[in-house]
């Protein structure tokens, strides 16, 4: 399934088998450290709260680093904004190597931040810039990766070879993960809690070098050359045509009604779910890091089959399916969860893999619905926004709601955030198979 990816149908296109597989690579690695640099500090947030917030009282602490986490969201759309309007006009090629040498400062900047008992509260505030510096890294790298891997696709394999976005995020999520179990597990609390969770974010930063070097060899995508060849020749001739701020602006709106609950459904169980496990059924914390490993092993191997299920049953089913699951089985699931991490093996499985029905497909489906001219400017607002709305919010919500005893009202968050997605996918038209040049 893996191997399809990267060799299917290759000759629909121009450019050789070679370097189509070494730009998917190039752009996959970039991903994955994006997403590892991204995902270590949800992991890592209680150890963060404990270094570099007022240690006195660690609720608190934990919540602001939350915070913290939901203000690197809000920076997102600035990213998406900036880094789409980029990509747009200079390429994808030069805009993926811009937001992902910008993630790995943001790294580097945390993983050299003093304590809080070192310099008070300028820790915190050099922690906010940092992420800060992330969010915009972020929705830049988001947008621009969406958009790269669809248009270098083969049209019939669209949704299999862009599972491979999701498929190297959720290995940088996996390494994250699997780094907070091994040093929960080597480390004793009190180094894990001083030094150790640096180690991880001076890691990101360092191998920031590597797909640096990848992606400086990536091809530029055939699809963005072709529309700029092609507006540039209207231009003599004709003003090239333009979709009216209405159309924009209900195409962006249903994006985020989308993006809703797969945001925060995505969030609650890939980033969040040790935490959660950890903070409120006092699992031991090595255990259930190692037990969110092992779901996110299954989620891995669930992502191309997702893809490979939209290209062949179509964009929606596999969508509404999505929605439907978690609809019906978000208070089983969050139920399923005691202080044993069997139990967040099994509920973190079985979530992640009705999640990988979305992730498998999502970067193709929403190509398929955005022009060229337009694809990554309204991705990186659409997206951003929605993520920062959402996704940002999702595990400081879990966490307030929960701690107050209310934690049936997230459950009913997400059942209607998802009726609202479902509710907007039944209106999409079928993109399965389409050419990205002839989106209107």
């Amino acid at each position: 399934m893996v191997n399809s990816i990267l060799t299917a149908n290759p000759k629909e296109h121009g450019a050789t088998l070679q370097l189509r597989r070494r730009s998917l690579l190039a752009s996959s690695v970039g991903n994955l450290l994006e997403w590892f640099d991204w995902t270590i500090y949800a992991v890592f947030s209680p150890f963060i709260a404990k270094a570099l917030f007022d240690p006195s009282d660690p609720t608190s602490a934990l919540l602001s680093t939350l915070a913290v986490f939901a203000v690197g969201f809000a920076f997102r759309p600035l990213g998406g904004i900036l880094f789409g309007t980029l990509a747009d006009r200079v390429g994808r090629r030069t805009t993926m190597i811009t937001t992902m040498l910008l993630m790995a400062a943001g790294s580097l900047l945390i993983a050299v931040t003093p304590s809080y008992a070192a310099i008070g509260g300028f820790a915190s505030l050099l922690l906010v810039v940092a992420r800060l510096l992330q969010g915009l890294a972020h929705g830049g790298e988001t947008t621009a990766s969406y958009a790269y891997v669809s248009e270098i696709a083969p049209p019939r394999h669209r949704g299999l070879w862009s599972s491979a976005v999701f498929l190297s995020v959720s290995v940088g999520t996996l390494f994250a993960t699997a780094l907070g179990a091994g040093i929960s597990a080597a480390l004793p609390e009190a180094d894990a809690a001083d030094w150790g969770w640096r180690i991880p974010f001076f890691l990101g930063a360092g191998l920031a070098v590597v797909a640096l070097v990848l992606r400086r060899g990536m091809m530029e995508s055939e699809v963005y050359e072709e529309q700029i060849a092609a507006t540039g020749e209207r231009t003599t001739t004709t003003e090239t045509p333009k979709l009216s701020r209405r159309t924009l602006i209900v195409r962006g709106l249903k994006l985020m009604l989308y993006e809703g609950g797969t945001n925060v459904v995505y969030y609650t169980w890939t980033s969040f779910a040790a935490v959660f496990a950890i903070t409120y059924h006092d699992m031991n914390p090595s255990s259930a890091f190692l037990a969110s490993v092992f779901a996110q092993l299954i989620y891995i191997a669930a992502i191309p089959i997702g893809g490979f299920l939209a290209d062949t049953w179509g964009r929606k089913p596999v969508t509404l399916i999505f929605y439907s699951a978690f609809i019906i089985g978000i208070f089983p699931l969050m139920g399923m969860i005691t202080d044993e991490p069997w139990t967040l093996f099994i509920a973190q499985s079985i979530a992640l893999v009705f999640i990988a029905l979305v992730a498998g497909s999502k970067p193709a489906v929403l190509s398929e619905l955005l022009p060229t001219q337009y694809r990554t400017r309204m991705l990186g607002f659409s997206l951003s926004l929605a993520v920062a709305i959402f996704g940002g919010t999702a595990p400081y919500l879990n966490q307030w709601l929960y701690g107050e005893g209310l934690g049936w009202a997230f459950n009913v968050y997400i059942i209607v955030l998802c009726l609202i997605g479902m509710a907007v996918v039944s209106t999409w038209r079928e993109t399965k198979g389409v050419s990205l040049q002839d989106i209107t």
